[in-house]
């Protein structure tokens, strides 16, 4: 999970000759950005340094350098990193369900899991609204474009309202999103619970909300 070859050129490098061509680099790319995640999580962005990075991944400082041209470059790779972890937990979720909405369901499910084994992803995100306002803003508005997309679909095959416009769909979507996050902040960072029970009951008042 994490990084692949379609997401190298979105991961903060100045040049695609930062991206790893090897194997081998891969793993160590895989490494930095695993310890900036646990430094950035427990740290925050202010008071973790490279050094501190580099130590938690084992590697040299100029291995650091390899990749990456500053902290901040790291850490505007390490929100397009964790988003795209949430993207691929969710995908999976996707298959087998008996409709779109139920999909919805196990997309919201998933995520509380994520969320639950990943509780750095809200402090780290939250701070990239000020450290890296632009990926801050990416990371939400493609999740709002993936689910609107998905929406759109389910909207194409009459399992929700044909009435409702690319708009509604775009205010729905962002909706939808803003509930799946306060859900994980909620149930899944502040507390333990039951992550189907949670996505069951939010799935309840889309079926209502989207009949028409």
């Amino acid at each position: 999970m994490g990084v692949k070859v379609e997401d190298k050129a979105q991961l903060g490098a100045s040049a695609a000759s930062k991206a790893p061509r090897t194997p081998r680099g891969e793993r160590t790319l895989r490494k930095i950005l695993d310890a900036a995640r646990d430094e950035f999580g427990e740290r925050g962005f202010s008071d973790s340094s490279i050094v501190g990075i580099t130590q938690r991944a084992g590697v040299a400082l100029g291995t650091f350098y390899t990749y990456f041209e500053s902290k901040e470059a790291l850490f505007q790779a390490l929100v397009r990193d964790m988003s795209a972890q949430v993207r691929d937990e969710v995908g999976p979720a996707l298959n087998g369900a008996t409709d779109s909405l139920d999909g919805e369901r196990r997309a919201l499910e998933a995520f509380l899991r994520f969320a639950q084994d990943h509780r750095d992803i809200y402090r780290i995100i939250d701070e990239s609204e000020f450290v890296e306002p632009d990926v801050y803003r990416e990371h939400y508005e493609t999740t709002a474009t993936r689910i609107a997309s998905r929406l759109a679909a389910a909207r194409d095959k009459g399992e929700i309202s044909r009435e409702l416009s690319d708009k509604d769909l775009d205010v729905l979507a962002w909706g939808m999103m803003g509930a799946n996050v306060f859900l994980g902040l909620r149930f899944a960072v502040w507390d333990d619970a039951d992550a189907g029970s949670v996505a069951a009951a939010m799935s309840r008042v889309w079926r209502r909300g989207f009949a028409g």
